[in-house]
């Protein structure tokens, strides 16, 4: 219950503090921000946008590990676990591609260019929108689940390059393209302490949110699988 407590209080101070802080040319407060060549007032969605990005690469990514171990234990719950990491993570990607969205508005005039980094977001969704459809669509429970994780292995081999490699070799809009000698990539932003610091404890927050979400829905699907069998 305290750490519960803990995350809505984290929550709070990063939603608040990531909308509410002004950003100045020079910081003087320890509630002011520094200005972001190229983004400006806009940089504020970095406590947002990257958290959830950073999150569907995890979530992903725990599909892969949790798909793989089905595969070699043929255990159920490796495979709810696999599924209801992919649902967190497919939920996650939608917050990233709408708050990329929301930023691209206001810095490039409409919330959709096919921009690169746009582009590969685009096709991770359909690659695990295509999942979704596949699971849906076989009903013996066996063989959903091992090819289930046959896809979830495979589809993440795509999620390096359109998440990391693609956007970086390609020319584009979004900060970290090729040809950007602005701002630069994430990991290039010039924050000062207090920017930096509501950054991480927003990552950090986002992720403790992540795991708590995916917990409650692995044992939703297993109760709900076992309820089946019941009514069966």
């Amino acid at each position: 219950m305290l750490w519960k407590i803990f995350l809505f209080a984290l929550m709070t101070f990063v939603i608040v503090a990531g909308i509410s802080f002004p950003i100045v040319e020079t910081p003087t407060a320890w509630y002011q921000f520094p200005v972001i060549p190229g983004l400006e007032e806009k940089a504020k969605i970095i406590f947002f946008h990257v958290p959830t990005a950073w999150l569907t690469v995890i979530a992903f990514f725990m599909a892969l590990i949790y798909s793989i171990r089905y595969l070699k234990k043929k255990n159920p719950d490796e495979d709810a676990k696999a599924y209801a990491a992919a649902q967190i993570g497919m939920i996650f990607c939608v917050l990233a591609t709408i708050t990329g969205s929301i930023w691209a508005k206001f810095s490039w005039g409409s919330f959709w260019h096919w921009d690169p980094r746009e582009t590969s977001i685009f096709i991770l969704l359909l690659i695990y929108g295509a999942f979704f459809a596949l699971r849906s669509a076989v009903e013996q429970e066996d063989k959903r689940a091992t090819l289930s994780s046959v896809y979830l292995i495979i589809s993440f081999l795509t999620v390096p390059f359109f998440i990391f490699i693609m956007p970086r070799i390609m020319t584009g809009l979004h900060p970290g393209s090729a040809d950007d000698t602005n701002s630069g990539p994430v990991v290039d932003f010039k924050m000062n302490a207090n920017m930096m610091l509501v950054f991480y404890l927003s990552l950090a927050a986002f992720t403790i949110l992540y795991f708590w979400m995916w917990k409650l829905n692995y044992k939703s699907i297993i109760l709900n699988e076992k309820a089946k069998l019941i009514e069966e």
